[in-house]
């Protein structure tokens, strides 16, 4: 059972923030209120929660806003509240960096449920010990392992790879892929971000000469493979 985590509840309506402060609180966690977005980055980048639970209307900053900013470091698991249902919004949001949605008006319980669940998928891909998976993510030391070598890699290398891994099997354009890192290229972005990819399997393959993992998408991008 998932207990005892750090819970970031980013809500400016105070009786919903109470709420899932509530249940969170009988869950087992140890959620923390912020009624605006003013202080969410830094306070991620200073105690890293181990989810956020973002409303996506929010005074002084929006929730997609906060989510672009902490993709640029984090990979924390993120739960967006949102009051609109259109799918064109839900779709935006992950884009940003959204892991998963949940529409008002909403269950706590089911909000409680579906944070326990990024956070054990998060947790179930980083772990301390880089050779006890085939990966591990370190988010605090920008690095990554693979087969339990620590990858040589640029920022925008990390950035790429991190981002692909925390969202397995989704197909990223070359487009995202290249605001993820935001980087100023004098190259195209299809070339810039496919001779980061390249680089990025060439010293995957150099620990394994086998890893396949990272797909060509014709047409649309490219895919990190879990299996």
């Amino acid at each position: 059972m998932i207990k005892d985590r750090t819970i970031f509840i980013v809500e400016d309506d105070q009786k919903i923030a109470a709420i899932l402060s509530d249940y969170f609180t009988s869950a087992g966690h140890q959620p923390q209120i912020f009624p605006d977005g003013r202080s969410v980055v830094s306070s991620v980048r200073s105690c890293p929660p181990s989810a956020i639970i973002l409303d996506l209307m929010l005074p002084a900053s929006d929730g997609m806003t906060i989510c672009r900013e902490l993709r640029k470091f984090s990979a924390v698991p993120i739960l967006m509240l949102t009051a609109r249902t259109d799918e064109v919004d839900k779709l935006k949001g992950l884009t940003d960096g959204a892991d998963d949605y949940v529409t008002k008006p909403f269950s706590a319980r089911e909000v409680v449920t579906r944070a326990n669940t990024l956070i054990r998928r998060y947790e179930g891909r980083v772990t301390t010990d880089p050779a006890a998976s085939k990966y591990l993510v370190d988010d605090a030391g920008k690095r990554i392992a693979w087969r339990g070598t620590w990858l040589k890699l640029s920022a925008s290398e990390y950035n790429i790879l991190s981002t692909m891994i925390q969202h397995a099997g989704r197909v990223f354009s070359r487009d995202q892929l290249l605001d993820k890192i935001g980087e100023q290229s004098l190259e195209s972005g299809d070339r810039a971000i496919d001779s980061h990819i390249k680089n990025i399997r060439r010293k995957m393959a150099s620990v394994d000469p086998e890893t396949s993992c990272i797909a060509s998408v014709y047409g649309a991008g490219y895919r990190f493979d879990d299996d």
